[in-house]
């Protein structure tokens, strides 16, 4: 490790840790807790070994503080079983922006309602354009984890490991290998909770049910297989599956059976002792981010909370899962998070207002060149029918990552008006969601297993850039 550049990032935390033989020895908690914000900043807008330290130091003392990634496998598995109940639906939260206080505002509304598990996510295409890699995503949220006090297992997940039917119909094995690459990477950076979806194959043009559904099944458990030879010590991690692409036709129980019969066929043929899915993500009438009208509200849709609840139970009672897992779901009305629990999802996927939130409150003059932005760079993307408030909603999600020093350097009472609505409302989607005193599921079901960071890992990270138009979020 290079003394240097360890002393100066030391030097940041107002020498409030020692560092010797790859572990972290906290020395005074109010002033790690006060400064670690600066070890994040490093980790979103340095560069080269600067960076990589920055997050291997904030991962030593997310240890020391009794802070570390894990898997809600064994949960989700205890749930399917019927040892902890179904009336509570885990949120999935993806943090496109300002991840640090936004994640900082998740750890202090869990912490008002005892809430347990709490899933941080990013999805493959929310890594190109918010430029947050696996690496600095859940370096992100370990800090804040540090920031807030908080101790326990982190649940960090890929959202959306997808393949690409563009580049999978013309090079099948580069994507495939692209998808390993990114697997690999993630659980890296402590990701042990995957979603695989390789859900844009499945074929409706063929009549057979279990054919549309095959190679969906075949690479699932390709993957999932891939995913098990790469698990740290101690540690299942979390694997999910997908029947239907999010946006397109209700997921029904017949397709639900075929995949998952598919799916457990293969994977035995793969490694017969090899552990399969958690959970299962299905189509039920939402769409990612919404359907925007012509002056930039959302339209409403209609969910079906009956095929929810039926495939849920399918799930658990047949195939041993935790349920069923919703997509697409933050900018619905809050009438409808009860019903989630109600048709016992096991897991709700939370972005799009969250990101709303954000730009409704953004310094007017940075919005607006933030949309100058989007004239100039991503015009390409405005249909002929599209009014301004339907496309700059559309597309200002692409601005996230180019504008990312700008937001980590927002005004003060900016920042603290975002973080406070943002914090108001993840604390009424919890209670809603049936959170309140959930902790103890946790600690009933979860093993704390300490993985140390490998430093090599951090150091040879190197940025890639690569085209994710075509992948859901």
């Amino acid at each position: 490790m290079n003394i240097n550049e360890l002393q100066e990032l030391l030097g940041l935390l107002d020498d409030s840790v020692q560092v010797a033989d790859g572990k972290a020895l906290v020395l005074d908690g109010e002033k790690l807790k006060a400064n670690i914000f600066r070890l994040a900043e490093v980790s979103a807008l340095g560069t080269g070994p600067r960076q990589g330290y920055a997050r291997y130091l904030t991962r030593l003392i997310a240890i020391a503080h009794g802070i570390y990634p894990a898997s809600i496998h064994e949960m989700y598995m205890a749930r399917g079983r019927g040892e902890i109940p179904s009336n509570f639906t885990v949120p999935a939260i993806n943090l496109r922006a300002l991840s640090f206080d936004a994640a900082k505002a998740v750890f202090r509304a869990a912490a008002t309602l005892h809430a347990g598990p709490i899933l941080f996510e990013i999805a493959r295409s929310e890594m190109g354009y918010t430029n947050q890699n696996p690496a600095e995503y859940s370096t992100n949220i370990l800090a804040a984890a540090i920031s807030e006090g908080y101790s326990g297992p982190v649940f960090i997940q890929g959202d959306h490991f997808q393949v690409s039917p563009k580049r999978y119909g013309t090079d099948p094995e580069t994507e495939l290998q692209a998808l390993r690459d990114l697997i690999q990477e993630a659980i890296g950076a402590g990701f042990y909770n995957i979603d695989v979806d390789t859900s844009t194959l499945v074929d409706l043009s063929v009549e057979s049910i279990p054919d549309q559904q095959s190679l969906n099944t075949d690479l699932s458990a390709m993957f999932t297989n891939y995913i098990r030879t790469l698990e740290p010590d101690g540690v299942t991690i979390s694997v999910g599956g997908e029947i239907g692409e999010v946006g397109g036709h209700n997921s029904t129980e017949e397709e639900l059976r075929a995949y998952m019969d598919g799916f457990t066929e293969k994977l035995a043929e793969l490694d017969n002792r090899a552990v399969g899915l958690s959970k299962i993500s299905i189509q039920t009438g939402t769409s990612h981010g919404g359907v925007v009208l012509p002056d930039g509200s959302i339209a409403q849709v209609s969910v079906d909370f009956d095929t929810l609840l039926r495939l849920s139970r399918v799930s658990r009672e047949d195939y041993g899962m935790a349920g069923a897992v919703q997509h697409g779901a933050s900018t619905l009305p809050e009438d409808a998070f009860g019903k989630f629990t109600e048709s016992e999802a096991c897991e709700v996927h939370l972005a799009t207002n969250f990101q709303n939130m954000l730009f409704d409150r953004l310094p007017e003059n940075l919005r607006d060149e933030m949309y100058e932005y989007l004239d100039e760079n991503h015009n390409d993307e405005r249909k002929p029918d599209m009014t301004d408030e339907q496309f700059y909603y559309k597309t200002r999600k692409r601005v996230i990552g180019a504008f990312k020093a700008q937001t980590w350097d927002l005004p003060a009472d900016k920042m603290d008006e975002i973080c406070s609505a943002w914090e108001a409302q993840f604390g009424k989607l919890f209670e809603l969601l049936g959170l309140t005193n959930t902790r103890n599921f946790i600690e009933q079901t979860i093993t704390p297993v300490l993985i140390a960071p490998e430093l090599d890992y951090y150091l040879k990270l190197e940025a890639d850039e690569e085209d994710v138009s075509d992948l859901a979020d």
